[in-house]
């Protein structure tokens, strides 16, 4: 009976117990390496390489939440009714999005392991191929959320009027299983290579013009 006290304690307690435990796990069996308290002093050209590529994937992700917090400010303007159906919405694509995020992080470790190798064209292949599972995925996703929107929506609730916005609101959101699975491949291979100032730069432009959209709603 602890309410979202509870979940908050619940999921800080999951992410320590597994960090215990992966260490636990370091430290019992021998995985060809060891962590020493020398491993954590800094080297600055490894930092330099790491926040090279890491900063704008962090930076990424950050803009990323901050559109869905726009999102979500829209959609609690508006009632009860559209928050709930876009909340409920927003979880049904989440759990889509697992496959794109997949592919993201596949592509970007193949891609590195290839460009490592000197072997550039082996990684774009791999590109191709993750594209077209991306395409394929996203466009099988598309078309049965058009044609069952409100079945979806229904698997989690039962009130009709926010099955009915729901549907409305995952019709229109389901061509993002496209576009975002394209982004994500992408994404992941820039990344792969060493080149995710490409994929920060691209997320950059589209917060920027969803802020300018809203200023101008405003105004």
């Amino acid at each position: 009976h602890l309410g979202a006290a509870g979940a908050a304690l619940a999921t800080v307690s999951a992410q320590a117990f597994s960090t215990i435990f992966a260490a636990l796990m370091l430290k019992k069996h021998n995985f060809g390496f060891t962590i020493l308290k020398q491993d954590f002093s800094l080297d600055k050209k490894i930092l330099k390489d790491i926040t090279k590529v890491g900063l704008p994937i962090a930076l990424q992700d950050g803009f990323i939440q901050i559109s869905f917090i726009i999102i979500t400010i829209i959609a609690n303007s508006r009632g009860l009714i559209f928050a709930a159906s876009v909340g409920i919405v927003e979880k049904f694509i989440g759990f889509l999005f697992l496959v794109p995020s997949a592919m993201l992080s596949a592509i970007s470790a193949i891609a590195a392991q290839n460009y490592g190798a000197r072997k550039k064209d082996r990684a774009r292949i791999f590109l191709r191929y993750a594209l077209s599972l991306a395409l394929i995925f996203g466009g099988i996703m598309c078309l049965l959320c058009q044609i069952f929107p409100q079945t979806f929506v229904g698997i989690f609730t039962k009130e009709v009027p926010v099955i009915k916005a729901g549907a409305l609101y995952l019709m229109s959101y389901a061509t993002d299983c496209i576009f975002a699975g394209i982004h994500f491949v992408f994404s992941g291979y820039f990344c792969g290579i060493g080149k995710s100032g490409i994929s920060f730069i691209h997320n950059i432009i589209s917060i920027t013009k969803i802020l300018q959209k809203l200023i101008k709603k405003k105004k």
